[in-house]
């Protein structure tokens, strides 16, 4: 990494949504990084394929249940760093057209995933030095899309969560930082399969390349450069922020 090596060497990190996209990105950074690195997934075969890349372990996780919560923090002693990824796009459409199972569908992982994430990392970190939370949202939980009410209603929650979470820990003086990471249309796996769904799929590649003003989508390495920031003690004085990396989508 162009800041250099060892940011964060000696800490322990947990990635949910790390068997892929920008989680996969993510592990990778941070294992480059120094850090030990427990990638959690549902897609067991693919997260431990990661996790054995890196030198790092598997954690099978589904972020939406309380039970795989608990039952993954049975096995970590120390938390560092916790970076709630892991997340589901909407079925598109506007409020007229959006079901109350998408709903249901995207908020358990958007939603109460990262909820229940921040709950568990708390309990664990506070027992120890502190750490950092860091959580995925979007540019959609900064500005609305007209065909993505439920995708976005998921990511604002997400943004307003973490600054109660940082405030909280803040107040409480665990040494816990919260903040949340805000990318636009990112070259991942999800993005893929949204414009394979779309009726023109290369007119939506094509204004989703177009979109930001630095001229491209975003990569996985973008997004993670950004997280591996607010891991690591160059940011020991931010909190309940919010890290956008969208190549300039918002600024216009």
């Amino acid at each position: 990494m162009a800041a250099g090596n060892n940011r964060v060497e000696g800490k322990v990190a947990l990635v949910t949504g790390g068997a892929s996209g920008i989680g996969k990105a993510i592990a990778e950074t941070l294992a480059e990084q120094g850090a030990e690195v427990i990638v959690a997934d549902v897609a067991e075969e693919a997260g431990r394929a990661v996790a054995k890349a890196i030198g790092g372990r598997f954690q099978a996780l589904d972020v939406s249940d309380p039970a795989a919560w608990d039952a993954a923090m049975a096995s970590i002693d120390r938390l560092d760093v916790l970076v709630n990824n892991a997340g589901v796009g909407g079925s598109g459409g506007s409020i007229e057209e959006a079901g109350t199972d998408d709903w249901d569908r995207v908020m358990a992982v958007n939603g109460k995933g990262v909820f229940l994430g921040c709950k568990a990392g708390v309990a664990v970190m506070k027992r120890g030095n502190g750490g950092s939370i860091i959580n995925m949202s979007s540019i959609a939980g900064l500005v609305g899309a007209p065909t993505l009410p439920v995708y976005c209603a998921s990511k604002g929650a997400v943004r307003l969560l973490t600054k109660s979470v940082a405030l909280h820990c803040a107040r409480k003086g665990y040494g816990i930082r919260c903040n949340s990471v805000h990318p636009s249309y990112t070259d991942t796996p999800m993005v893929d399969r949204m414009i394979d769904k779309h009726h023109d799929p290369e007119r939506l590649r094509t204004a989703l390349t177009g979109a930001a003003p630095l001229g491209r989508m975003g990569a996985p390495e973008d997004v993670a450069g950004a997280v591996l920031y607010l891991a690591s003690d160059d940011s020991a004085f931010v909190t309940g922020t919010e890290l956008v990396v969208d190549g300039g989508i918002v600024s216009m």
